[in-house]
């Protein structure tokens, strides 16, 4: 297993470029342990720091809140290290999101530059900076703020993406690497809150028990996902399978999911653990650039780093 997380983490950098890539990439590294890698990650998200504050941008990145994705990382590399430039950049990507940023009147972040658009993406990228940074009473605001907009209460699932100056969906479907998106970003969250903050804690966990939930009502007999979770007219990928494998794996070793998921996510890791190729592509997960069919995708290279960090880590308590 070493080599294959080897040859995976291999293909992920060369694959990564836009911020989301660059962040959960970093996101990987972290949980993984490779606190040099994590450095240079960082040091490379702050090259390519935006004027206002953004990290990672490339330059027709018209993201919000994908920028931030890097934040986490870039926070944690400053700490270790003591870098001023990396504590500045910390600060910069935080100030943008406190001040400049686009949001709705409640204060929920736009996903993107243009309108105000809230993608159930954000839920990753964005609240796990915020709960580290010192703000963990906002990270759970936004998590709010979008579960008010996207959760459908008929299907317990996420619908992908709102607008909020139409007050109507941009796209309704319960995408799965959206709840997969969601799921490991409240994960990530409820683990850096502040014991203060157990009511909120407590919230979320609720939430994230229902979201697995929902779910599993779709697994396939082979461990995966259709796309769309509820349309099985969609194409079959790999990577919500292996976000909901992280979020169960991290649930269950936090004493707050039940015991009994460990059977389903262990089948979600096998079956993705079969999909890695010699070079160490993750295939037939929901691909880039489009992602409208399968094939290979940054995302999914680093949540088969993050589910096989997790699954170490619950082995190891």
């Amino acid at each position: 297993m070493h080599k294959t997380i080897e040859n995976v983490k291999r293909a992920m950098l060369s694959m990564q470029r836009a911020s989301w890539e660059q962040g959960v990439a970093a996101q990987a590294l972290l949980e993984l342990g490779d606190r040099e890698l994590v450095v240079l990650m960082a040091k490379e998200s702050v090259l390519r720091q935006d004027v206002d504050g953004r990290l990672s941008v490339l330059y027709t990145d018209q993201g919000v809140t994908d920028p931030a994705a890097a934040g986490e990382a870039v926070f944690t590399a400053a700490e270790w290290t003591g870098d001023q430039q990396l504590i500045d950049a910390s600060q910069k990507m935080l100030d943008y999101l406190l001040h400049k940023a686009p949001k709705t009147e409640d204060g929920t972040l736009s996903h993107v530059v243009q309108g105000k658009q809230l993608w159930i993406d954000s839920m990753y990228m964005v609240p796990p900076f915020l709960a580290v940074a010192g703000h963990p009473a906002l990270a759970v605001t936004q998590i709010k703020g979008m579960h008010r907009r996207l959760w459908d209460a008929d299907k317990q699932l996420y619908s992908h993406m709102w607008d909020e100056d139409k007050q109507e969906f941009i796209r309704k479907a319960a995408w799965g690497v959206g709840n997969g998106w969601a799921a490991a970003g409240m994960v990530r969250v409820i683990a850096a809150l502040p014991c203060e903050m157990q009511r909120e804690r407590d919230q979320l966990i609720e939430i994230v028990q229902s979201l697995v939930k929902s779910i599993l009502r779709f697994q396939r007999d082979d461990g995966l996902f259709h796309n769309v979770i509820d349309d099985p007219s969609s194409f079959i990928e790999t990577n919500l399978a292996q976000m909901l494998a992280y979020a169960i794996y991290r649930g269950i070793a936090a004493g707050w999911l039940d015991t009994d998921y460990v059977s389903a996510a262990d089948k979600m890791r096998q079956t993705a653990q079969q999909k890695v190729d010699d070079l160490g592509f993750v295939q037939d997960v929901c691909g880039a650039p489009h992602f409208n069919s399968p094939g290979t995708a940054t995302e999914g290279q680093a949540f088969f780093l993050l589910m096989e960090a997790a699954h170490r880590d619950l082995r190891a308590n």
